[in-house]
């Protein structure tokens, strides 16, 4: 879907792209822009009706290939 900053995906190679402190990454999901200081982070979404979430793994460590590692929950913020 078209976008403001033109950005269809975020990944390691994503400019500006901002981890957390403790080396997370938190990814703002959502149709409209989460604030400049978090826009690095930002994947915009439709205002309405469904959408896919995928995470691509290249080269994945044992705990992705052995299904030890869960991958974190979508959390909507408030």
């Amino acid at each position: 879907m078209d976008n403001p900053i033109s950005r269809y995906a975020i990944g390691d190679r994503t400019p500006g792209i901002k981890a957390d402190t403790d080396g997370s990454l938190t990814i703002h999901i959502q149709a409209d822009s989460p604030g400049v200081a978090r826009e690095p982070n930002w994947l915009p979404s439709p205002k309405t009706g469904p959408f896919f979430v995928v995470l691509r793994s290249y080269l994945p460590g044992p705990e992705i290939i052995e299904q030890t590692w869960q991958i974190p929950g979508i959390t909507v913020a408030g």
